[in-house]
């Protein structure tokens, strides 16, 4: 399988803060940059809780598309990858504060809690008040069920993000924010699945065997390898085999109601994808399981990976209030 090293770039290494620059020109009603910072560009009232989350960049639009009214407050971009500095999250951190606190949502990769742990550390220092910081995980492929939280963070978050985006929004207090964010991890199971590799942009090496052509379930958002499948599955083997997966890990039981997301990892097609969820959906009603909401399309991704995840999200009356209000972000709008 080959895979694609040449990208419209000017020079590799200005790849991500020229990316910025165009983003946030292109949605200058919704963010904007101060700095290497991408903010709303119309804050929170006062008094409210801000929300900001620091990530390796290459997963767009995650988390530069989830900055925004209902959403996030601010994004801390890093290189490709790689987490940003403690540096670099403090300055996030001093942003979004409105005078109701700040919550840190880190998505668990060892750099990303490192580093979000140190500006945590420092804004105490800098006399920075009520700054509360929520590891989040839900990949079921990266560690077994009685040791979660050494889970990677994967595209689960979408549902950490936006239920308490709508929270915060309303003038949920930092405790209740904190705890929504835990209460959502915790009913929130992941799993992927991708089709070959992709190239770093900046050193243009591979982050897999580019001879492999299997499927691999349970790849990590950085090209961290899974289980390779057979030639013979089809996607609705496939969709059975990771729902299977993640409902046996969640044990959500029948009669219980879920978010269904599907992650487009960058380069499927709407016809690849609308055959997964068929059957994605097929494999839960045959559990018994009502899906309450649905998404599809690219929320995080990895370059043009040929890949996706399902995610699952229990979903109680509250969860579903705050999933459906109102959001506006340049990635995601509801």
């Amino acid at each position: 399988m080959s895979i694609r090293t040449r990208r419209f770039f000017n020079q590799p290494r200005r790849a991500v803060q020229e990316m910025l620059e165009g983003y946030a020109a292109a949605h200058a009603d919704i963010i904007r940059l101060s700095g290497a910072l991408v903010v709303r560009a119309v804050p929170k009232p006062e008094g409210r809780v801000g929300l900001v989350i620091g990530n390796g960049s290459g997963h767009e639009p995650a988390m530069i598309g989830w900055v925004g009214e209902g959403l996030l407050d601010v994004n801390v971009p890093g290189p490709i990858f790689s987490s940003p500095g403690p540096g670099g999250i403090l300055e996030g951190i001093a942003a979004a504060d409105r005078g109701g606190g700040v919550l840190l949502l880190v998505s668990s990769h060892t750099g990303d809690i490192m580093n979000a742990s140190l500006a945590v550390a420092e804004a105490e220092d800098e006399g920075i008040d009520g700054v509360e910081m929520v590891v989040l995980y839900d990949d079921v492929a990266s560690a077994p069920k009685d040791r979660s939280t050494e889970r990677r963070g994967g595209a689960g978050l979408f549902f950490v993000w936006k239920i308490v985006g709508a929270l915060a929004e309303r003038g949920g207090a930092l405790p209740a924010c904190a705890e929504m964010a835990r209460r959502v991890r915790d009913n929130t199971r992941s799993l992927s699945a991708a089709l070959g590799t992709v190239a770093h942009p900046i050193s243009g090496q591979p982050l897999g065997d580019p001879e492999d052509t299997s499927v691999s379930v349970g790849m990590g958002v950085h090209g961290e390898p899974g289980t390779r499948l057979g030639e013979e599955a089809g996607a609705d083997d496939i969709s059975e085999m990771m729902i299977g997966r993640l409902v046996d890990d969640a044990e959500p039981g029948p009669g219980a109601r879920v978010g269904l997301l599907l992650n487009n990892a960058g380069s499927l097609t709407l016809m690849e994808l609308s055959i997964l969820y068929r059957g994605a959906r097929a494999a839960l009603a045959d559990r018994g399981i009502e899906v309450v909401r649905s998404w599809i399309g690219p929320y995080a991704t990895t370059l043009d990976q040929a890949g996706f995840a399902f995610a699952l999200c229990s979903m109680d009356d509250e969860m579903l209030d705050l999933y459906d209000a109102p959001a506006r972000g340049a990635g995601f709008t509801m």
